[in-house]
């Protein structure tokens, strides 16, 4: 017969087993839960990179082909009675001739069984005609001695002809729904074949300003202008906000008016950034009289859009430097002034540098607040100097991508890749930099 102290041993066992039954839940419910958020976390990242992977696939595989171009090789003859039937040199003339008959007769005698009127026409559009025409203009204005001579010309062939050749035109669709005919088709099989056409690498597109027609815009109005654009915003922030944050961090009282002022920096990060652009309309264009669509002003409007970020970067970069730094050198005798920029400012300095960078990077891809000082108008000049009128890169991309022609995409993707290829350079020059500064300390 069981005693009483036999039954609470009994019943001590069943509870300790009881807990230990229910900790070995409590085990694995957490340690399913640990391994759900695992789970989750990392379908999260693998999302998250095949979105990345898919969105740089897409602008690739649409921009590469741009690279590449397809040109005429044409044997051109300047006939002096088209171009100076009066036998005069005079430059103001030369430059008002007839150059596109002297194209279009190029062009008609590669095909001498060409006669009828709408054949000549479909046949002269195979070549880009301004482009050619203004070529040829600034070959015999350069050199009037070419008068009378037959000259060798690589010349762009039109959009549609480089879009076919690239095989973005179906020329499996009925005739009517292509914007290149059965006989310009087998005109520019023949030219193939003869030689006449060649795909090249595309140097327009890295060396021309923008353009009306697809063949012949370029970036390189608009690189040159974000370059200057980000310098000049650089040259306005960096002091600006390298000053602010060594103020506010190391020198204003703290107060109520300092807190306020922290407050709205920080704010001002994130704030919209067509925001800045309203406020340099209304300052340096409506109240300075600026010109508009000018580097100097979208670099002082990209300046307050950066400025926020620098003096974040360097407060933060500030904080990081240990006190022991500044308090050895005050014990030594040196006036904080002295400590501050003697000791503390260079050790902050690869992660003010590094900010400063991304700062710049983050401005490169500004379109908004450019948009508000009048940087979309249409420029077919590279910039010369800051008060030049300009465009910006991104904002060259914003006007190609609303034109309807299949060949402005292709342009639109392959300036997206070079403003990519640019930032990646600029992010990979902060971090060899952050590296190299913190080796010398």
């Amino acid at each position: 017969m069981a005693t009483h102290s036999d039954i609470e041993e009994n019943d001590t066992k069943r509870a300790s087993q009881l807990r230990e039954e229910r900790a070995r839940k409590h085990l694995k419910s957490r340690r399913n839960r640990e391994w759900r958020f695992r789970l989750w976390g990392r379908a999260a990242i693998l999302f998250a990179l095949s979105a990345l992977a898919w969105l740089l696939f897409s602008i690739v595989g649409t921009g590469f082909t741009a690279f590449q171009q397809n040109f005429m090789t044409l044997d051109v003859k300047l006939e002096a009675s088209i171009i100076a039937p009066d036998g005069t040199r005079d430059p103001q003339k030369l430059r008002g001739a007839n150059y596109r008959r002297v194209l279009q007769d190029t062009m008609y005698d590669l095909f001498p069984d060409v006669t009828e009127r709408l054949e000549k026409r479909e046949l002269f559009a195979l070549t880009s005609a301004s482009g050619a025409t203004h070529q040829i203009r600034q070959m015999v204005y350069k050199n009037p001695s070419l008068i009378g001579q037959t000259v060798t010309v690589t010349v762009p062939t039109s959009d549609q002809v480089d879009q076919l050749l690239k095989g973005y035109i179906d020329r499996t669709q009925p005739e009517s729904r292509r914007k290149v005919s059965d006989q310009q088709i087998t005109w520019i099989g023949t030219l193939k074949e003869r030689g006449i056409i060649k795909k090249k690498f595309n140097t327009i597109l890295f060396t021309k300003p923008d353009s009306r027609d697809p063949e012949l815009a370029g970036i390189a109005g608009a690189v040159v202008g974000s370059m200057m654009i980000v310098v000049i915003a650089f040259l306005f922030a960096l002091p600006i906000g390298v000053g602010s944050a060594l103020y506010l961090d190391e020198f204003a009282p703290k107060n109520r008016w300092t807190d306020l002022i922290e407050i709205n920096i920080n704010n001002l990060a994130a704030v919209p950034s067509i925001v800045f652009g309203l406020l340099g309309l209304a300052i340096f264009i409506n109240f300075m009289g600026l010109h508009r669509s000018i580097p100097l002003v979208g670099g002082m409007v990209l300046a307050l859009r950066a400025f926020p970020t620098i003096v974040v970067a360097t407060r933060a970069s500030l904080r990081s430097v240990g006190p022991g730094i500044v308090n050895g050198a005050l014990s030594l005798g040196a006036s904080h002034t002295q400590a501050v920029f003697q000791q503390k400012l260079p050790l902050a300095a690869p992660g003010i540098l590094t900010g400063s960078i991304i700062a710049m990077a983050q401005v490169l891809g500004e379109t908004a607040p450019l948009l508000m000082i009048g940087m979309v108008a249409f420029v077919t000049e590279v910039p010369q100097s800051a008060m030049d009128p300009s465009t910006a890169l991104p904002v060259q991309i914003f006007l190609w991508s609303d034109s309807a022609e299949r060949a402005w995409s292709e342009r639109t993707a392959a300036a997206i890749i070079v403003l990519l290829l640019i930032l990646v350079v600029m992010n990979g020059l902060a971090i060899w930099l952050r590296n190299r500064l913190e080796k010398r300390r």
